[in-house]
């Protein structure tokens, strides 16, 4: 089966295009930031970057990039009648799971938690279920039930209730994670809710498209079964994927000021809303830090922010295109002085 978030062809089916709008909410490394507990929470849960070629992904454990910069979230219901959770539209995973009333981690109490007891069309599925993130993990058990999502419901859907969540999972915004990537990515050999609305023949195109504003502004979307035009000019460029399992694309390089910084005879990279950093390789990484002017300082990449508009622009070189990164976009001010060089998800 083909489909498409604006990467891959795109397969007409029927029905209608779904839209959900998106919240731009703080996250979970802001809230910490702004406690003074990120170096804690940094140095307790060191990031653990995900290798494509690793086998524990087929299996039961899924293991995803990041956690720390999940940021966008919208609301779906489970149930009959529904609950409503915010979760994050996540292309860096393929389960869809939430909070249950099972569990006691400080991390449901303070979200919201499913009841299945209250629910007329929830089924257990009889299956446990483990999730490791790059900061975080949850552990529970799978069950079907119908999931709303814009408003369309996706009948008899796979979703996991957690029993145990990281404490770092206590500082995210959102209640829940919805996974976007390919089936072969998901724990527990779980079906995405993606899939099922196009077996379910709830969509028009074979494709999703997201939109994300800027700066905390309204308007973000995730939209199913189409592209909403309102949020682009030009042609779309269509990046052939290089894996199905991530969202994975082949970088071909990528420059600043026209010498190459990383990449250098290419790369896999993958396209992930559920994280605002580019990951990559150390030496990659701090060659891109050091073109741009950043130094190393407690962990991250930092410059001074009086000169953001003096710094140059990081070009990704994919498919024969250049996409152009202004220093606006790939730094992200924490604090009145300082600036942190927030980094794609790259492999």
């Amino acid at each position: 089966m083909k489909w498409a978030i604006v990467l891959c062809a795109v397969v007409a089916l029927s029905e209608c295009i779904i839209q959900v709008p998106l919240i731009k909410g703080k996250s979970a490394r802001e809230s910490l930031e702004e406690q003074g507990l990120w170096n804690e929470y940094k140095g307790k849960f060191p990031f653990n970057p995900t290798r494509f070629d690793d086998q524990s992904l087929y299996v039961s454990n899924e293991q995803m990039t990041n956690d720390a910069d999940l940021a966008y979230f919208g609301v779906i219901s489970i149930g009959t009648p529904p609950q409503s959770f915010t979760v994050i539209f996540d292309t860096g995973s393929s389960n869809l799971w939430i909070p249950s009333i099972y569990c006691s981690s400080a991390a449901c109490a303070n979200h919201k938690r499913f009841n299945p007891s209250l629910s007329s069309t929830f089924k257990n599925a009889g299956k446990s279920l483990s999730i490791r993130y790059g900061t975080g993990s949850m552990t529970g058990f799978e069950g079907f039930d119908t999931v709303v999502v814009g408003g369309i419901p996706v009948k008899n859907q796979i979703f996991g209730l957690s029993q145990s969540e990281a404490p770092f999972m206590a500082h995210m915004k959102a209640d829940g994670i919805l996974g976007l990537a390919y089936p072969r990515l998901a724990a527990s050999q779980a079906t995405p809710v993606f899939d099922n609305m196009m077996t379910q023949h709830l969509v028009n195109q074979d494709m999703f498209s997201v939109y994300l504003t800027r700066n905390s502004a309204v308007g973000s979307m995730v939209t199913f079964g189409g592209v909403d035009t309102n949020h682009y000019s030009g042609q779309i460029a269509w990046i052939p994927l290089s894996s199905q399992m991530y969202w994975q694309i082949t970088v071909d390089s990528v420059t600043v000021n026209g010498q190459i910084v990383a990449c250098n005879g290419g790369c896999q990279a993958i396209v992930d809303t559920g994280t605002s950093n580019i990951v990559g390789p150390q030496a990659d990484i701090s060659s891109m830090a050091r073109a741009v002017g950043a130094h190393s300082a407690n962990g991250d990449n930092v410059v001074n922010c009086n000169n953001i508009n003096n710094m140059p622009s990081m070009v990704f070189h994919i498919h024969g295109q250049a996409f152009t990164l202004p220093a606006s976009t790939y730094v992200r001010q924490v604090c009145v002085c300082l600036c942190v060089c927030v980094c794609v998800c790259l492999w």
